[in-house]
């Protein structure tokens, strides 16, 4: 974690930390028990962890009060790069916004982590500009859509919905992220008359659920499994 500047995710240690010569059957869940360790690490957010003596230097760095729940830019940034980090995993092509390639995740900018400079021409113009503006896709080796992705902080849920419900002729799964907080937000606008034909296709995950699959992304790599 001192090498990586004080802080790194789960996934990372996972894929970092060597341990091979650990006596224990359960590394990764030895390295989710030591991070929780108050006397030397604190949680910034779920699946990021940093080291105490740090933690005024990190904060600072990274803009964000120790509150990082009210900081919209941080949350947005965060999760779009663990769904960019778990897509690369799985073999898939990933995509993000222009307008976020220059945005960070942690200190490393989105745009250096998808591996699309530009969206996939994987259908009309009209539709191809409809979706580019999805906070991230992942592509299959087809060149097509496999799955969008809305990280939804603080903005309008329904916006989200609308883009899904343009792009609903495509074999893709569809995804709103958010805090758990909003899942009934979520819910009610689901189940609104105009959305209807992709009222069974669009899930909520929170934040946890992908930090989680982040964490066990990793994992699975680490083991040789994904």
């Amino acid at each position: 974690m001192k090498k990586n500047g004080g802080y790194a995710t789960l996934g990372f240690l996972n894929h970092n930390v060597d341990i091979s010569n650990w006596a224990t059957k359960t590394p990764f869940a030895s390295i989710r028990r030591i991070v929780q360790d108050e006397k030397y690490f604190f949680k910034i957010k779920p699946g990021l962890w940093a080291l105490n003596e740090y933690k005024t230097k990190i904060l600072k760095n990274f803009n964000i009060e120790e509150s990082v729940e009210k900081n919209a830019d941080f949350n947005h940034s965060y999760y779009q790069g663990l769904l960019l980090e778990i897509g690369n995993l799985k073999g898939l092509q990933t995509y993000i916004p222009p307008h976020d390639k220059n945005k960070l995740f942690l200190d490393t900018p989105l745009g250096s982590i998808s591996t699309l400079n530009t969206i996939l021409d994987f259908s009309y113009n009209e539709i191809v500009n409809r979706a580019k503006n999805i906070d991230v896709i992942w592509f299959n080796n087809r060149k097509m859509p496999n799955s969008f992705f809305e990280v939804e902080h603080s903005t309008d849920i329904q916006n989200s919905l609308l883009k899904f419900y343009d792009l609903q002729d495509f074999y893709s799964s569809f995804y709103i992220v958010s805090a758990i907080e909003r899942k009934r937000e979520f819910e009610t606008k689901i189940n609104y008359g105009a959305f209807t034909e992709i009222k069974n296709r669009v899930k909520f995950i929170d934040y946890e659920f992908v930090s989680n699959l982040h964490t066990k992304s990793f994992e699975l790599h680490s083991i040789g499994t994904l």
